[in-house]
């Protein structure tokens, strides 16, 4: 069902591929992309950006098959307006500051905010450089965020009307009574908390005991074809390093962002670590845990870790998780319809061993609580687990999710 006026501020790989979803959708009526700038030399260099893709080919392709023909018509450079498969989409070319994007002259209630400039809920509207709120001051009633969110100055308060929501996961922490400005968290952070809420779920926080992750994952815009002499300040060097030829040590804010999600990860000691390959797309994430198991019960293995996911997946209708048994490869994943976190059930592995903890080390250890245990030491069945996800980190692992969350938004304001 359509509903209303959506728009878009860039034109980036999450941008474009957002309104192949929303057209495919038929979710609104009307799309307004500002890009606040030139493009080539015309509308029709728009147009033909949005229509190819060197990853997933052509949107007259993604929506109807492969015997389809050209879907975008009716270009009108004085207006920058044209019709996609049926939907009007007009391109903004004047300004760039959120604030001065008249939302409010082509009635937009939502935007979605996918430059990776306006990541800060803190800032005022009219803040130097522009600002996320500045959407709110041009007319626009909530803003979706294809980031995660960042702020500068961390003794800001956090604003009560910003929020970050995963779908299938918290979304319905989300009030529109309350929440204006959303985060959909990144593509890792959404794998990631479909990966680690079945486990949650099943063990409860008190027995994980640690976990971490690491992603393994494919090339971003903000990496460079050739190497390239760093900019003034900037510490992360192998970021200016050529990603066709390197496998990149980097960050993730993952740990963080999965907070924001499921507060219980705060009782965990988690690290989050990320890798960068030389591929398009397709990401995985390895996920370890070390889970305290019962003495008197059967320790966690394989089976268990597989029956779990597998039970997960089945109650999730909206496919947002799967299992799979196959062997899959980084490609094989990529343009799935709707997941964002498929399970490698292949490759689960779990290994249990008993820890002997020395109870003198503990915090709140004294010498009379020795004598009232009799021992130094208890012995505790612990099992490692290692679970494998994969995501395609642009399509169907975040942009579908992205969408997702921008059409229920837009169907709850009144």
């Amino acid at each position: 069902m359509k509903q209303g006026s959506l728009g878009i501020n860039g034109l980036g790989r999450i941008a474009k591929l957002s309104i192949w979803q929303h057209v495919g959708r038929k979710s609104f009526s009307e799309i307004v992309v500002n890009i606040g700038r030139a493009v080539g030399t015309g509308l029709e260099d728009v147009a033909r950006f949005i229509e190819k893709d060197s990853t997933y080919g052509t949107l007259h392709n993604y929506i109807h098959g492969y015997k389809a023909g050209r879907v975008i018509e009716n270009l009108d450079e004085k207006s920058g307006s044209m019709s996609i498969d049926g939907i009007r989409v007009t391109i903004l070319r004047e300004v760039r500051n959120p604030k001065d994007i008249p939302w409010k002259s082509y009635g937009v209630d939502v935007v979605v905010e996918s430059t990776g400039r306006f990541l800060d809920p803190t800032l005022p509207p009219d803040a130097p450089g522009g600002s996320v709120r500045g959407h709110l001051t041009a007319g626009a009633r909530k803003v979706v965020v294809s980031a995660p969110f960042k702020v500068k100055d961390k003794t800001a308060p956090w604003p009560e009307d910003a929020i970050t929501t995963v779908m299938g996961v918290n979304e319905k922490d989300y009030d529109p009574a309350k929440h204006d400005i959303v985060s959909n968290a990144s593509c890792t952070t959404n794998c990631l908390a479909h990966m680690i809420k079945p486990l949650l779920d099943h063990f409860g926080v008190q027995r994980i005991l640690t976990a971490s992750m690491a992603t393994i994952h494919a090339v971003t815009g903000s990496q460079l074809v050739l190497d390239r002499a760093p900019k003034a300040g900037v510490t992360d060097l192998r970021r200016n390093r050529s990603i066709f030829n390197n496998i990149l040590l980097t960050t993730t804010g993952a740990a963080r962002a999965l907070a924001m999600v499921i507060p219980e990860m705060k009782k965990i000691g988690f690290i989050a670590e990320s890798v960068r390959v030389p591929i398009n797309t397709g990401s995985l994430i390895i996920l370890v845990l070390d889970i305290q198991d019962a003495a008197d019960e059967d320790p966690t293995n394989r089976d268990l870790i597989n029956q779990i996911y597998k039970d997960a997946a089945k109650r999730d209708k909206k496919g947002y998780l799967l299992f799979s048994d196959e062997q899959n490869v980084s490609m094989d994943i990529v343009g799935h319809p709707l997941a964002t976190a498929i399970i490698e059930g292949h490759e689960t592995q779990t290994q249990t061993a008993t820890i002997s903890f020395d109870l003198t080390q503990l915090k709140g250890y004294t010498e009379e609580v020795g004598r009232c245990l009799a021992t130094t030491t208890i012995d505790i069945p612990v099992s490692k687990v290692v679970a494998y996800g994969w995501y395609d980190n642009e399509m169907s692992g975040y942009t579908h999710m992205f969408t997702e969350r921008t059409v229920t938004m837009a169907a709850m304001l009144q």
